[in-house]
């Protein structure tokens, strides 16, 4: 069966963007799809916010390591997609809510991160950034990204460890906001992101471009954040 390609439907004030039923793996074709969408946000007259969920058992693993191997050639330009992805959900003119309904690693929980606010199944599921045990050192904006959205000590923890976290530990380490049962975690997430919708668009992007100027200068050096194993 193939996995579907990420969709956007609208709940009200919300777009919810469905990155899809399957790995949700990122290569150009599907950073492609998501940047399309993103568009289509960022262009829907205000009031507006986004809800970034799955359908499937995972939010998103992260890199498509299959698609890198067949294509080394065309990894540096992939890599400056997948940090521009971080950097523009990160200081979105847009309330983000990420709807964690699976498992999200690497590449997917930084994704999830970026978001502005993050509601997690409690009973299955987690999030981990396990390049410490993969040998790939996080980017300089990809630590400064991460660095900036997460409590220090549970920075260090995450980066220095690979730490599986599930719903509830992740509340309790503030990885995500709050952990919720199945059957709440979208209707929450866009409880959540309605009551930010009415938020101005420029001001809230200019809030947050302030608010995260050196993450999101970090993200977009294009040539410190070519990844290197240590």
């Amino acid at each position: 069966m193939t996995a579907s390609t990420p969709s956007l439907r609208r709940d009200g004030d919300v777009r919810v963007l469905d990155l899809g039923d399957g790995e949700n793996r990122f290569n150009p074709d599907w950073l492609g799809a998501v940047g399309a969408l993103l568009d289509e946000v960022e262009a829907a007259p205000a009031p507006r916010a986004l809800v970034t969920t799955g359908s499937g058992k995972i939010w998103s693993n992260g890199l498509d390591l299959d698609w890198m191997g067949a294509n080394p050639d065309a990894i540096p330009g992939f890599v400056d997609q997948v940090h521009d992805l971080l950097a523009r959900v990160l200081v979105l003119g847009v309330p983000t809510v990420a709807a964690i309904q699976g498992h999200a690693f690497a590449g997917g929980a930084m994704l999830a991160i970026a978001h502005d606010h993050r509601i997690m199944r409690a009973d299955r599921g987690f999030i981990c950034l396990p390049e410490v045990d993969i040998r790939i050192p996080f980017s300089p904006g990809m630590t400064e990204l991460l660095v900036a959205r997460l409590p220090v000590w549970t920075s260090n923890e995450a980066l220095t460890t690979g730490r599986r976290y599930g719903g509830t530990d992740a509340a309790a380490a503030r990885v995500v906001d709050e952990a919720v049962a199945e059957d709440e975690l979208l209707p929450r997430a866009i409880e959540r992101a309605a009551g930010l919708a009415g938020k101005d668009p420029a001001t809230l992007a200019a809030i947050k471009q302030r608010l995260y100027a050196r993450a999101a200068t970090a993200l977009r050096d294009r040539d410190a954040n070519q990844l290197r194993q240590g």
